[in-house]
């Protein structure tokens, strides 16, 4: 029994059901969306074109080796020619160099369509070209499993997670390639059956294996990534985001933090997580919503360099956390007449609790930054790598300055001493700073110097000198009606600067605000129109907020940019426990606490969506595996009573047919019963099904071959034969089945 099929119906059929066609297209796709999600459709189509009829070609180089060699190179050759002109047109629209380009974080770049197109044509030469190679040629399990981690190495060079659906289809489409051109023979113990005979073990085993891999409980490991970091880090040009951050710039704003990456930017050893300051800005533009710098910002207040007597002594003082407190309150108490007038009667300078000093250790990861990493409430530089001049900024951050090069080189190491953030914390503590803020601060450290000791002269002096220096500018909040009317209500009942800085710190995160990293602001919002009307935003945003209200209540404050230090990560090479990605870009405000000094807070309210990417891949995978096994569930439902259903549906519809159409259809589904495919007579299938389970259709058979050769018009006995004999086969297939069975569990 022959059919006449359509070749092209075929041929296409041959194409959509190739298995390694199917996996190549995966493949593509899974590195594309790496580069472009939202191309990622439109780039596995192209591959599905394109290795469809490239795999055509190859199946000719089997049978023509010289012909098909040269079709092949000619192919490479239009391959490569494409690669060259997508990055001429690239570099024609891009800033950037197309090597330059490839090994940057993909997050933290602009999309260039020239430059994707070019990335794609490349891993498409060469992922249909070992694929094809390696299943249908020479089938090499260890060469397979090299092609499959080329996805995940992908990611995993910038931390980046692989969709979930992405990792499941590999996994699943490389077992069923795996499987499926496995060359095995047949030997004593193994007989090798016909692949279609087999589909049933393979989709069951499929299954399995996604859902074991993805419900069975993962362990927690750490992997000490060092060495492939530093390996596949793009130096000068790893992070756009980093060179914004760590260089001399008059202006900022809001984009440096709207995109970034897990490209290791330090590694540091540290008691405590906190954040590390590189720049600060005083003068915000309303119309621009950008912040600019002032004198303090940029002119050095001393210079220092690293010799080796330094490097033994430490290279800079800073100030001691609460000095100035124990001043002002050692001058009180040595003076009467100055502590009655200031309230400050009955304290001493015993009572300031200061936290003990703590070692910080910051190694760079990238190469280029101007400023070092200073941390919040730092005591002492003590040291760094770094063997040149270096300044301190009057806002309190270091710069390179040296002679040969103004920049810190990758694997600079810095050493600081600081204090925890706990001296607030101290009661004690708080009222003492508290007493002093109720006071006309100018006068007060005016009158203090005239009374003070040498010692406690010098460092009030110094801070006077500053504070007026702060009162210029650091008290400039536009002048704007409504964030002063806000500021006051947020404070009213508020007597200290600190009260009145926690206050609007935590105004954020009991108003509704949102911090939403894909809102983009209309062309000429600024800080009152996140304050007021949309309360979404980054960092940037909070911080500029906090800074204008603080200022709007008397709080000198500026606005600072560094990173935030709190993602543990234990590096056993560098021997460090904190890692800071350029994720971890961070700007806040800084406040000066009137008796204290200057205090970084953290208004930016957290983010549901750091919540949600905090979600493992392992989660996710197993919310994936539960729903495969749900599938799988349903699809062993199906398989199991398809027969049954099958069989009604079959007599029920047939039962309404004429004589020859039943008869020729009862006769082809015998023949799907018996497994004969269509080179098989109907007296041949007859014989086989007499032969395998005793059921005689010799009757049907002869019935079929009247209707379909003879043109015969059959009538209703013959259908009502022809149907019977149907029934008895496939009850006769069924017990045959049954009996197999029971020998199976028999010799189990």
């Amino acid at each position: 029994m022959q059919k006449n099929n359509n070749r092209l119906k075929d041929f296409i059929l041959k194409i959509v059901c190739d298995p390694v066609l199917i996996y190549t297209v995966i493949v593509m796709m899974s590195i594309m969306y790496h580069y472009k999600s939202e191309h990622t459709v439109i780039y596995g189509i192209a591959s599905f074109i394109i290795a469809g009829l490239s795999f055509r070609l190859f199946n000719y180089m089997t049978k023509h080796k010289f012909i098909g060699t040269m079709g092949y190179i000619a192919l490479f050759l239009v391959f490569i020619y494409a690669v060259g002109f997508a990055q001429k047109k690239g570099e024609n629209s891009y800033p950037l160099s197309f090597g330059i380009w490839f090994l940057t974080p993909q997050d933290v770049l602009d999309y260039s369509q020239w430059y994707t197109i070019a990335i794609f044509l490349l891993f498409m030469i060469f992922m249909m070209s070992v694929i094809y190679y390696f299943t249908r040629i020479r089938y090499r399990i260890f060469m397979g499993f090299l092609i499959f981690i080329i996805p995940f190495a992908i990611y995993g060079k910038e931390y980046e997670k692989m969709p979930t659906y992405f990792i499941i289809m590999l996994a699943v489409s490389y077992i069923l390639i795996m499987i499926e051109f496995r060359q095995l023979q047949n030997t004593e113990k193994i007989e090798i059956v016909g692949k279609k005979n087999i589909w049933k073990s393979v989709a069951t085993y499929a299954v399995i294996f996604s859902v074991v891999s993805a419900i069975a409980p993962k362990p927690e490991i750490e992997t000490d990534r060092e060495f492939l970091d530093n390996l596949i880090a793009a130096e000068q040009f790893t992070d756009r985001l980093t060179a914004m951050l760590g260089v001399f710039r008059d202006t900022t704003d809001n984009e440096q933090f709207r995109s970034g990456s897990n490209t290791p930017v330090y590694y540091v050893s540290s008691q405590d997580p906190m954040r590390l300051k590189l720049t600060t800005f005083s003068t915000y533009d309303y119309d621009n919503d950008s912040w600019s710098v002032e004198d303090d910002d940029r002119n050095f207040m001393t210079k220092f360099e690293t010799n080796n007597e330094t490097l033994r002594n430490g290279l800079y003082n800073f100030d001691e956390t609460g000095s100035l407190t124990k001043a002002i309150l050692h001058t009180a108490e040595t003076n009467p007449e100055f502590a009655e007038k200031y309230n400050l009667s009955g304290f001493s300078a015993e009572q300031v609790t200061v936290p003990e000093k703590r070692w910080i250790s910051v190694i760079s990861n990238i190469r280029g930054s101007q400023f070092a990493p200073v941390p919040q409430f730092v005591q002492d530089f003590w040291s760094t790598s770094y063997a040149e001049e270096m300044a301190l900024i009057y806002a309190g951050t270091v710069y390179a300055n040296g002679e040969t090069s103004q920049r810190f080189a990758r694997d600079e190491r810095f050493v600081f001493s600081y204090t925890p953030d706990i001296f607030f914390i101290d009661s004690l503590n708080k009222s003492l700073v508290d007493s002093m803020s109720l006071n006309n601060y100018t006068e007060m450290l005016t009158d203090a110097m005239e009374v003070a000791n040498m010692e406690d002269f010098l460092i009030i002096y110094d801070e006077m000198e500053k504070y007026i220096s702060y009162s210029d500018f650091l008290l400039d909040y536009g002048d704007s009606q409504k964030i002063y009317e806000l500021a006051q209500e947020i404070t009213a009942g508020c007597n200290s600067d600190y009260d009145k800085a926690t206050a609007i710190e935590t105004y954020f995160r009991n108003n509704d605000y949102i911090y939403d990293l894909d809102y983009r602001k209309e062309k000429g919002d600024n800080a009152e129109d996140f304050i007021f009307t949309s309360k979404r935003g980054v960092c940037y945003e909070y911080a500029t907020a906090m800074v204008l209200l603080s200022r709007a209540v008397g709080i000198p404050a500026r606005y600072c940019e560094g990173y935030n230090m709190s993602r543990l990560y234990n590096n056993n090479v560098l021997k460090t426990n904190f890692m800071v990605t350029s994720n971890d870009a961070h700007g806040f405000p800084e406040l000066y606490i009137r008796g204290f000094g200057w205090v970084s807070f953290e208004p930016t309210v957290s983010s549901m969506e750091d919540v949600q990417q905090n979600t493992t891949a392992s989660d996710a995978l197993s919310q994936a595996g539960i729903m495969i096994l749900i599938t799988a569930l349903f699809v062993v439902m199906f398989i199991l009573l398809y027969p049954a259903i099958s069989h009604k549906f079959f007599i029920f519809r047939y039962g309404k047919k004429s004589p020859n159409e039943t008869v020729i259809a009862v006769m082809h589904r015998i023949s799907r019963l018996s497994g004969a495919d269509t080179g098989y007579t109907s007296q041949e299938i007859a014989r086989r099904v007499f032969s395998e389970w005793g059921a005689d259709i010799y009757y049907t058979a002869k019935l079929f071959d009247m209707a379909v050769y003879g043109e015969a018009v059959l009538n209703d006995k013959d259908k009502e034969k022809a149907m019977d004999s149907y029934i008895a086969t496939y009850e006769a297939c069924k017990e045959k089945k049954r009996n197999r069975n029971r020998k199976i569990k028999k010799s189990v």
